[in-house]
């Protein structure tokens, strides 16, 4: 029987970028054998307005593993859900899950060129409360922050279809689609099983 992964997350992980179904269900299908890949993203969410959700999007999924993708509306100056609570709701989130099933992904930087919103510095700072959360509850993380904003051709991850410095592009959804086969492969070597 094929296991279950659910994609919780805001526009990053909703996105169609054009085509039938989202891009990141499309590029991880393709990535993860045995595995029914769950799109549970909604666009313009914060971890805030997840957490309203999670029983209908996830947890009645019965998953057997969650990415959890999300910070770049909590960190945006015209919403702003403040550190402090950013950190509890991601807390209750990996709680509501169980933390052995949940995998947090730090949102992305943005190419701050062309993206008045959210910043690197605040980004960062969210970033880090995703690693935060991770090492206090022992869930899985992806620090896709440092792993995207080391790279010279970062900001060419960013252009998508809306081109708005913020949501990923095709070669972006083939980027943090590795990442997060990768993570899921370790996991099974790991454990033997997922």
């Amino acid at each position: 029987m094929s296991k279950k992964l659910v994609c919780f997350g805001d526009s990053i992980t909703a996105r169609t970028e054009g085509h039938r179904e989202p891009m990141l269900t499309s590029k991880l299908s393709s990535k993860l054998n045995g595995f029914t890949v769950i799109n549970s993203g909604v666009s313009g969410e914060t971890t805030s307005d997840a957490l309203n959700r999670i029983e209908s999007d996830v947890l009645n999924h019965n998953p057997n593993l969650v990415t959890v993708l999300f910070g770049a509306n909590d960190a945006a100056f015209h919403k702003m859900v403040d550190l402090h609570t950013f950190k509890e709701n991601l807390l209750q989130i990996t709680d509501s899950v169980e933390a052995r099933k949940t995998i947090l992904i730090t949102p992305a930087p943005v190419d701050e060129n062309i993206q008045f919103a959210r910043t690197n510095g605040k980004l960062y700072e969210y970033a880090k409360k995703v690693k935060e959360v991770s090492f206090d509850s022992g869930s899985h993380h992806i620090d896709l922050f440092s792993k995207m904003i080391v790279r010279n051709d970062y900001r060419e991850l960013l252009r998508g279809q809306k081109n708005d410095g913020l949501h990923i592009g095709e070669s972006g959804y083939e980027f943090l689609s590795q990442l997060i086969a990768d993570k899921i492969d370790e996991l099974t070597l790991n454990n033997g099983h997922v």
